[in-house]
């Protein structure tokens, strides 16, 4: 690769309760306090969603696992998640450079 940085793994996850009503801001502050926990993600949160940066696509999926769980332990009984994930890999490349191409 081509900067010390490494290839980094971007993904975009949201998490929803279903028959929550209206607010779910609870379960979504439950979802990032799990996301959080994890050493080495980088996280921005959007209005719509969460973009996740790690080193490895399981960081990814560990780390969204732990989240999708958080909402059953919030209280919820039934959830879903939608989750893209960008791989690129003749490219070193963050969150910020992928804004910054397009702005």
């Amino acid at each position: 690769m081509g900067s010390a940085r490494g290839r980094r793994i971007i993904a975009e996850f949201s998490v929803h309760p279903i028959g929550e009503g209206t607010s779910v801001s609870r379960y979504v502050r439950a979802a990032l306090k799990e996301l959080r926990k994890q050493k080495g993600l980088r996280l921005m949160v959007t209005p719509m969603a969460t973009v996740i940066e790690a080193e490895s696509l399981s960081e990814i999926l560990q780390a969204v696992h732990r989240a999708h769980e958080s909402l059953f332990k919030a209280g919820a009984k039934r959830a879903e998640f939608t989750l893209k994930v960008d791989d690129r890999r003749d490219k070193d490349r963050r969150m910020e450079d992928k804004v910054k191409a397009v702005s």
